[in-house]
């Protein structure tokens, strides 16, 4: 691995203050617990019925959709500038974005599963589900874990404040799910409230309004359905 030592951090009188990236390991915490908690999820739909079927085969879904702008954000924004301003370093970085593509796969079959699931949820889809979730986690997880011992470190180095802020921005315009509020939720309960006043801070007026107005309590709402289910 290569040393990031020998990296030339940018000065923060350089520009903008340089970006606090503590927060990607607890957006990150978001998928970690959702793969872990897939086969005690998937197994109460099975055995409490077609309603519960859709709330987990929905939570599911917008999860696996939020990975996927989460690394499309990644692609389009923090490797670019890392490869640029840690040429020493950019190898490692490349080596690191290129996981993705295995990631992908991986997500892209366990979002076929979700779907099959949530279109005729029985034991077989269940099963189905929990394997290919199970086969993302294998691949994403190792990932999750180099990024935010590698990359996480890196990026406070090199990264703009401005620009690190402008990954949620990103997974919000992209995100194709049906649930933003899902995700904005798992995300706070992760958060310090520092972290959380600065996200209401920068978060899109029609979307702080969305979530203050209906967003919060359909979430609280959701969340414990989906976890009270013994």
């Amino acid at each position: 691995m290569t040393d990031q030592t020998t990296s030339t951090q940018i000065p923060s009188q350089a520009g903008p203050p340089l970006a606090e990236t503590g927060d990607m390991a607890q957006v990150h915490r978001v998928l970690r617990n959702a793969i872990g908690e897939a086969p005690a999820l998937f197994g109460s739909a099975i055995a409490a019925g077609p309603d519960r079927s859709e709330l987990v085969g929905s939570y599911y879904a917008n999860v696996l959709d939020f990975l996927k702008v989460h690394h499309e954000g990644e692609d389009a924004i923090v490797w670019p500038i890392l490869c640029e301003r840690a040429p020493a370093q950019a190898a490692e970085v490349r080596r690191i974005a290129d996981q993705h593509h295995d990631v992908t796969s991986t997500l892209e079959a366990a979002s076929a599963r979700v779907s099959e699931f949530r279109a005729a949820p029985d034991e077989t889809t269940a099963v189905g589900a929990v394997a290919a979730v199970a086969a993302l986690g294998a691949a994403l997880l190792p990932h999750l874990d180099e990024e935010e011992a590698y990359i996480v470190p890196l990026a406070a180095q090199h990264i703009f404040a401005p620009e690190w802020g402008q990954l949620p921005g990103h997974a919000m315009q992209s995100f194709g799910g049906d649930k933003l509020w899902l995700i904005l939720g798992l995300i706070r309960e992760q958060f310090r409230p520092e972290q959380i006043a600065m996200m209401d801070e920068h978060m899109p007026p029609p979307v702080f309004q969305m979530w203050t107005n209906q967003g919060q309590h359909e979430f609280s709402e959701f969340v414990s359905a989906l976890r009270n289910y013994r």
